[in-house]
């Protein structure tokens, strides 16, 4: 597992002519800061580096604040066809996504959103259904008597989950968080999908633009995969604890 992100910081710090040297070299003769300047100067990366911060800022916002509030629903409120609607929700998941790639993309062609990032974060203040049954596991596991002691104090619903619900399911919240960010940060294909302009690229998407259709600067495009991993590793690392909690404490009652 670790050798892989080894190999690609090794490369990183390269010249394009040792990167393709047979026998393969696994240090440099001299470390090549120079490929990281370069790159800087190639693309713009600053401005990638804020449109990934602000899209996937905004999706684990989205993300936690529409499916808390789902999960809380299907957990503790009770309305007629509640088992229904979870039973449809759950054979959601079950749909390739695929299959609403296209009519997806039409429907926000129509909206006027085509090479704008509403597509990329706008969704995730919908709800997502592994989200909202992962959390609806972990809302479960908290005692009723707690839903009910609030109630017979006076808190409504919303404030029961903000002042109550929430603050007990931290480790599922920031493991769901967690999730989120890998996945909003890593993604390729929406980008790629909904966005024409340069600027406007996150940084995956952005880095994608170093490798033409002749030729490919190896070195170069590692520097960048560096830059990308390091704060995904970063909030992995800060959260490794919470995150592991949330994981192993998530049952699958219900």
């Amino acid at each position: 597992m670790i050798f892989p992100f080894v190999w690609m910081v090794s490369t990183s710090v390269k010249t394009l002519e040792e990167a393709f040297v047979y026998p393969p070299q696994f240090l440099p003769r001299y470390l090549h800061i120079e490929n990281y300047r370069r790159l800087f100067d190639a693309v713009p990366m600053l401005q990638f580096l804020y449109n990934s911060v602000k899209i996937t800022g905004l999706t684990v916002l989205g993300v936690l604040l529409s499916c808390s509030m789902g999960a809380f629903a299907l957990a503790r409120l009770a309305f007629p066809g509640r088992s229904l609607l979870f039973g449809a929700m759950l054979v959601t998941l079950m749909v390739p996504w695929q299959t609403t790639l296209i009519p997806v993309f039409i429907l926000f062609q129509k909206l006027g959103w085509k090479d704008t990032q509403y597509p990329l974060w706008v969704p995730a203040f919908f709800g997502n259904a592994f989200a909202v049954f992962f959390l609806r596991q972990f809302f479960l596991g908290i005692p009723r008597d707690l839903y009910e002691a609030a109630l017979v104090d006076g808190l409504t619903p919303p404030g029961i989950l903000f002042r109550i619900f929430v603050p007990l399911s931290k480790p599922a919240l920031t493991t769901l968080g967690v999730f989120t960010f890998i996945a909003s940060w890593n993604d390729l294909l929406g980008p790629l999908i909904y966005l024409d302009t340069l600027e406007k690229m996150p940084l995956t998407a952005g880095l994608s633009f170093l490798q033409t259709q002749y030729s490919s600067n190896w070195p170069m495009m590692m520097a960048g995969a560096v830059i990308s991993i390091l704060p995904v590793l970063l909030i992995f690392l800060m959260a490794q604890r919470v995150f592991i909690q949330g994981i192993a404490t998530t049952g699958l009652k219900g």
